[in-house]
């Protein structure tokens, strides 16, 4: 017993530690985001900022409307993206945790192959741009990388074989319930932890993605909170660069360029803080129980 206490208490501060190393990172993004962009060029970066500002934030409000499109987009995009990719993916996953289906294993072979071997960023984007036509579009955001990956695949494929038993399933064909019916009253149900597992996965996956949209997308009404982040710094480093070489030296522009840069992973980051705690209870679970092979 005073073993086990001793223990719990070790873990307790090991884990407090951690919590606190892992909080420090967006800590300081928070300070850097306040801190004048004068003394972050001077000093660095540090959580005892020498000049408290807002200007990072006044110019953020200045692209309100930019910034309230793209943060649509990005939210439309993660929906859409994670309700379509969960979908697909524990249906695809259902046939091969069926050990009464005769291509599961062949099915299997596919699904791993594509987490060896793909074909390039070149040869993908021939195909999605001259075959699928996505390129300016919707789609261009949902469909490439993240709709369906072999990893989730797997994850789901195994919770449903190590935690829907077979007299489970039998029962309920000698019922009379067709496949339809015991996927989706009996599989989804029961696989609550591993479908929240996977929907975090794609949904982060989704909102921090950016290369969808620098690769297909130039119309700015499609560009994504992420993509606008960097097309705003891009825009700033090269105001800065050209006002610097057209005033030959007499003053730099005083543009917050990396306190903007702070600010707007600020605000990329509030949605997915604001969602975590909410299925925190399912993904342990799901991920502990979904990578046992099965």
């Amino acid at each position: 017993m005073i073993e086990s206490k001793t223990f719990n208490r070790a873990a307790t501060v090991i884990l407090t530690l951690l919590v606190v190393l892992t909080l420090l990172p967006i800590l300081l993004i928070v300070v850097a985001s306040f801190t004048a962009e004068t003394a972050l060029i001077r000093n660095g970066y540090s959580f005892f900022p020498e000049e408290f500002s807002l200007d990072a934030y006044y110019y953020i409000v200045k692209q309100g409307a930019v910034i309230t499109r793209a943060y649509g987009v990005s939210f439309f995009v993660t929906i859409a993206g994670t309700a379509a990719s969960v979908l697909i993916t524990t249906m695809l996953a259902y046939p091969m945790s069926r050990k009464s289906f005769k291509y599961r294993n062949a099915l299997a072979f596919f699904v791993f192959f594509t987490m060896l071997f793909n074909g390039g960023i070149v040869p993908s984007y021939i195909m999605w741009t001259r075959f699928f036509h996505i390129k300016n579009t919707i789609w261009a955001l949902l469909i490439p990388n993240y709709l369906v990956t072999a990893f989730n695949v797997i994850l789901v494929k195994n919770f449903y074989a190590n935690n829907v038993p077979d007299a489970l399933v039998e029962a309920a064909q000698i019922d009379g319930a067709g496949e339809l019916t015991i996927f989706y009253k009996i599989m989804i149900p029961l696989a609550r932890p591993v479908v929240a597992t996977v929907g975090l996965f794609t949904g982060l996956c989704y909102w921090n993605d950016w290369t969808n949209g620098l690769y297909y997308v130039d119309n700015e009404k499609l560009y994504s909170i992420q993509l606008l982040l960097i097309k705003i710094m891009n825009n700033i480093q090269g105001l800065k660069a050209n006002s610097n070489a057209a005033m030959l030296g007499t003053g730099a522009v005083d543009l917050p360029s990396t306190s903007v840069r702070m600010a707007m992973a600020l605000i990329g980051i509030l949605p997915i803080l604001a969602v975590y705690p909410f299925i925190q209870k399912h993904l342990i679970r799901g991920i502990v129980v979904g990578a046992v092979k099965g």
